[in-house]
């Protein structure tokens, strides 16, 4: 509804008011906007919008058709998700009134306008004093392996199979219950080696996998191939008879890289990848490790060609040099909590004080865009020099 005829201002007027403020209308665009506030209920009521504040790059994706989502259950901080990003949600106040006019034309828009008008009468639908801004942020990925450890694939003759009350998840469920974006998740996911398995997500049992794993090793050492080109088909042919071929499959993509050869598909395995795994089969049964007797056990549980190095280890376990004698044992960096200072104060009162070529795999994951692990150890750490070598403590008092 415009505004009645005797409320709307004259030119006289609006240049009484500008040489009453001491402004000169020749350094103003021509047009002028006379703004007054809806009546009766052709306005918005506070509350019934909110604003938002997006960065260049998120507006492109947004006026280019991309969709974002907001995700987030009651018991948790909300999060806004574009297809590859994750953002915390803020509330900014401000103590300007932010108003809401359709139709306004920006400054830019009114330039370009071959006869501007004079006075343009508008009226203003609704305001607010605040805004939602967007902050980057890491995804919320633990809650990723704590829904799909909950029902873990053993096999298809498992009885867990015939279960049909355990927990699985689709795709769409798992955008419905984890903060971060699509294709967080899905690199996430190959990051736990999940696999899709009747068109739900599923983790393998560990003992499981490596079930998988021993039959491929074994397979190329008796047929004396070399690691880096072990055929897919000759693999599917020999072990089908023993495991569904799409495990097979999903082993061979877990512990190494496809590629294609003459028509034909090879697997280059990871030595690093199958060091790493045989590593955690071997400590997970034991509190701590004496750690010479250990690299003697790893390098004889390897196949043959591979050699173990402790780097292997980083974020899987962790060597005490203090002790005597020396010992290893599990300590996954997937085990330790999300959040930045609760993760400080589970390592420190683990141990308290550290090298950073110790703690560094631990915290790396914490490191946000452009932020080091340098600055991570400043802002929650102190630094003193023990041995001539630099180690970490907390700043805070751990009990």
């Amino acid at each position: 509804m415009s505004p009645p005829s005797a409320s709307r201002r004259t030119r006289e007027e609006v240049d009484a008011t500008l040489q009453v403020a001491k402004l000169n209308a020749t350094e103003l665009l021509p047009t002028v906007h006379c703004l007054s506030f809806s009546s009766g209920t052709g306005g918005a009521a506070t509350g019934d919008f909110c604003l938002l504040e997006l960065e260049p790059a998120l507006c492109q994706q947004l006026e280019a058709g991309d969709s974002f989502v907001i995700r987030g259950d009651k018991d948790e901080q909300a999060v806004l998700c574009s297809k590859d990003k994750t953002y915390d949600l803020k509330i900014a106040d401000t103590s300007n009134m932010l108003l809401f006019i359709p139709g306004c034309k920006t400054p830019d828009q009114l330039k370009g306008e071959e006869t501007p008008s004079t006075i343009v009468h508008t009226e203003i639908f609704g305001f607010s004093n605040n805004y939602w801004e967007l902050r980057r942020c890491r995804p919320k990925l633990k809650k990723l392996k704590r829904l799909l450890i909950e029902n873990t694939y053993e096999g298809p003759d498992s009885q867990k199979e015939e279960d049909a009350s355990r927990s699985k998840y689709t795709t769409e469920d798992l955008l419905n219950h984890i903060q971060a974006s699509e294709e967080e998740i899905m690199a996430q996911l190959q990051v736990l080696n999940a696999c899709e398995i009747g068109g739900y997500w599923r983790i393998l049992e560990f003992d499981y996998e490596i079930k998988l794993l021993n039959h491929v090793t074994q397979l190329v050492d008796s047929e004396s191939w070399s690691l880096d080109r072990v055929p897919l088909t000759v693999c599917l042919q020999e072990l089908g008879p023993l495991e569904p071929e799409e495990m097979i499959e999903h082993c061979l993509k877990c512990y190494g890289k496809r590629y294609v050869d003459k028509d034909e598909v090879y697997f280059e395995l990871d030595a690093d990848k199958i060091c790493r795994v045989t590593a955690e089969m071997l400590l997970q049964n034991a509190v701590k490790f004496n750690l010479a007797e250990f690299q003697e056990v790893w390098q004889q549980s390897v196949p043959e060609g591979m050699t173990t190095r402790l780097d292997q280890l980083k974020g899987l376990a962790l060597v005490d040099r203090n002790s005597r004698p020396e010992i290893i044992f599990l300590l996954k960096v997937d085990d330790l909590p999300e959040g930045t200072q609760d993760r400080f104060n589970s390592l420190f009162s683990l141990r308290e004080k550290w090298t950073e070529e110790d703690i560094a795999p631990y915290i790396q994951d914490l490191c946000g865009e452009k932020q080091t692990i340098g600055a991570l150890l400043t802002k929650y750490s102190r630094s003193s020099m023990q041995n001539g070598i630099k180690v970490y403590n907390s700043r805070r008092l751990i009990s």
